[in-house]
């Protein structure tokens, strides 16, 4: 709808004005135009009452019941809402890989996970698109060097595309969109709100993944919410692309669900206690595996041709082109049509079948 149009329209559709009236008017329309825009689009993005059920209705269902988390002390770590998929609870890195999927470097010790000297960024094997994302993290002590190269890490969305800064910003000055808390070069914090380096911070941020049509134009960006122990640090803001040091990016299209990831940025940031709440509606979990798993697969296989592009598989059928996303190492999916595809566990480094359906049924497909 085109506001300046309608107002416009409305008053030249009612009795002619005078010419003195007729620029007072036209700036009348102009001026009540510009003040509609951001009021109609403030209503298009409030969430609305389900129109299905009546206001009070005594048939609703009840929200699900969820055990909240307990909160963290310095020397202990606290428990993860009932909800929570925890993705590291201070034993194992069994959640965690590479960045490009192969085994992480990054070591576990006294109930914490921490980049190993030469080590590189790491991230989950499994994906998270909308989410609420707890995160506790220690900055070296005694503290070493200063601005940028003072306990400097990072929390990243969208594998690798968006972070949140993690840095040690306690009586430390920096450029302040690259401070603590701040949504690296796009908005610094709100406030600094930062504890002593060696002490154990949190941050909770909720993350709502950017989205893109079918032919990869941006429908709506990303947005973060953060709080840094406790305190409001980012309120909703709305990312411009990806965060990078040197430009601002541009958004290019990527699923919705991908790999969070943390950074290592040659100083020994650790970490604890991390966890995530999936928001919005409930799906299949997705995974992001080596590209060396998805190269196997790569060939035709009558009357399917399956290639890679980046780190996903691509199934072409009967003409029509497939993004897959995997459910396991073996089982992938499409999301715009109940395409499924299965490979052959054990079937060696060139599988000699698939095993395909569409809506029912199973079929196999010979490789050629």
């Amino acid at each position: 709808m085109d506001f300046r149009t309608s107002a416009t329209d409305s008053i030249s559709s009612s009795s002619s004005p005078s010419s003195e009236a007729a620029p007072l008017l036209r700036r009348s329309a102009s001026v009540w135009a510009l003040a509609a825009v951001p009021l109609a689009l403030a209503q298009l993005c409030l969430a609305k009452p389900n129109p299905n059920w009546l206001d009070h209705d005594r048939n609703r269902p009840q929200p699900k019941v969820v055990t909240p988390a307990t909160p963290s002390t310095q020397q202990q770590p606290g428990r993860a809402p009932s909800d929570a998929i925890v993705l590291f609870d201070g034993h194992n890195l069994s959640k965690w890989v590479g960045m490009d999927g192969k085994p992480t470097k990054w070591i576990v010790r006294d109930g914490y996970m921490r980049p190993a000297r030469g080590s590189e960024d790491v991230r989950t094997l499994e994906n998270f698109g909308d989410c609420q994302l707890h995160v506790e993290w220690a900055t070296p002590t005694p503290p070493h060097g200063g601005g940028q190269g003072r306990g400097n890490s990072g929390v990243f969305f969208g594998f690798g595309r968006y972070e949140v800064q993690v840095l040690d910003s306690y009586h430390s000055k920096t450029y302040a969109d690259g401070s603590a808390g701040a949504v690296y070069g796009q908005y610094p914090p709100l406030v600094n709100a930062c504890l002593p380096p060696g002490q154990w911070q949190t941050y909770d941020i909720i993350y709502t993944a950017p989205r893109f049509d079918a032919h990869g134009k941006l429908v709506s960006p990303a947005r973060i919410t953060a709080f840094q122990n406790g305190v409001l640090i980012q309120n909703n803001v709305e990312l411009t692309g990806p965060t990078s040091w040197l430009e601002r990016a541009p958004y290019q299209a990527h699923p919705a669900k991908q790999p969070i990831s943390l950074q290592y940025h040659h100083n020994p940031v650790r970490f604890r206690n991390i966890w995530v709440r999936e928001l919005g509606k409930p799906g299949r979990k997705e995974f992001t595996f080596p590209n060396s798993l998805l190269d196997r697969y790569v060939g035709n296989y009558d009357p399917i041709r399956i290639t890679r592009e980046g780190s996903q598989l691509v199934a072409t059928l009967s003409g029509v082109r497939f993004v897959l996303f995997a459910e396991s190492p073996a089982h992938f999916f499409a999301k715009t049509t109940d395409v499924q595809i299965e490979f052959p566990n054990g079937g060696g480094r060139h599988p000699d079948h698939l095993t395909w359906s569409v809506g029912e049924g199973a079929n196999i497909a010979e490789r050629k």
